[in-house]
């Protein structure tokens, strides 16, 4: 077991997956063993031993106890590998591996200071249904310093999901060009076209203006195509299909995403505020998306 040591700057950070044996996040070391490959970084699994903390009195644990848990934290990391090694035929990745006793969540918030992302499995052996997110998750997404991948259990390194766009959302903000260029690179490294959803208002039914609107739109799809102009130059490969669409950008994300690989989005949108830890946008579709769904802090 290694002992925990504080992110350091790296020119090429890592990717760091957690593992806690369920099936979840094995499906997670896949899909990040795919992208570090992509990029040409290194792989760092990892796992955490620390004994729950509950209110008191609190268990005290026997030595026997220890070492139980330290083994199957070696037991955990080890499958991990395995599938990481069985991922890519004839091509490595440099992986690491680490059994720490830190909080999971506090460890993978520091660690994030120095990783290029943190890939999690959607909900853990803790979790008791479809659809609802496990804490770990949930914290890491709001808390972390890097994107954020969360992987479900239709994850995403099959064949077919890779024939997918990549779909991103962008609100016409400075906080959403974080996002855009994560997701141009990414659909330029997996060989795939994007789809890029401006959705323009958080107000729908009988609530849009009947008067206009029109002029609204117009500036809208100006904003778009000044915002895609300059990524679709550096990008050529890139295929771009855009979305102007005057309606929640939840409900048209999530349509899109039934087709996507991918999907990226800022941490907060518009309606967003300094420090804020995350949009209800990305909050909503973190919780409801099918395929993976990578949330990106800020600048």
């Amino acid at each position: 077991m290694t002992e925990h040591v504080a992110a350091q700057r790296d020119p090429n950070p890592p990717i760091i997956v957690a593992v806690d044996g369920s099936a979840v996040s094995y499906q997670a070391v896949a899909w990040a063993t795919l992208d570090a490959a992509r990029h040409g970084c290194k792989l760092r699994i990892v796992t955490s031993v620390c004994a729950p903390v509950g209110p008191p009195p609190t268990a005290v644990l026997t030595g026997e106890e220890i070492s139980w848990l330290e083994l199957e934290g070696e037991r955990i990391v080890g499958e991990a590998t395995r599938i990481a090694s069985e991922t890519l035929t004839g091509e490595g990745v440099e992986t690491s591996t680490e059994v720490t006793t830190e909080p999971i969540i506090a460890y993978l918030t520091a660690q994030s200071r120095g990783a290029r992302m943190i890939v999690l499995g959607s909900r853990g052996l803790g979790a008791l249904g479809r659809g609802l997110l496990g804490s770990v998750t949930t914290a890491v997404s709001h808390h972390a310093q890097c994107p954020v991948a969360v992987i479900h259990t239709t994850a995403a390194a099959d064949p077919v999901s890779a024939r997918q766009p990549v779909l991103v959302g962008v609100d016409g903000t400075e906080n959403s060009l974080p996002a855009l260029e994560m997701a141009f690179e990414e659909a330029s490294l997996r060989k795939t076209g994007l789809t890029a959803v401006h959705a323009w208002t958080d107000i729908t039914g009988p609530y849009l203006p009947m008067s206009g609107w029109e002029t609204v739109e117009e500036q809208e799809r100006a904003t778009f195509g000044e915002e895609m102009a300059g990524f679709a130059e550096r990008y050529p490969d890139v295929a771009v299909r855009r979305i102007l669409v005057k309606d929640r950008p939840v409900r048209t994300l999530l349509e899109e995403s039934q087709h996507a690989q991918l999907l990226i989005v800022g941490s907060h949108g518009r309606g967003g505020f300094t420090g804020m830890l995350l949009g209800s946008t990305s909050n909503a579709l973190l919780h409801s998306v099918d395929c993976p769904i990578v949330i990106v802090r800020g600048r």
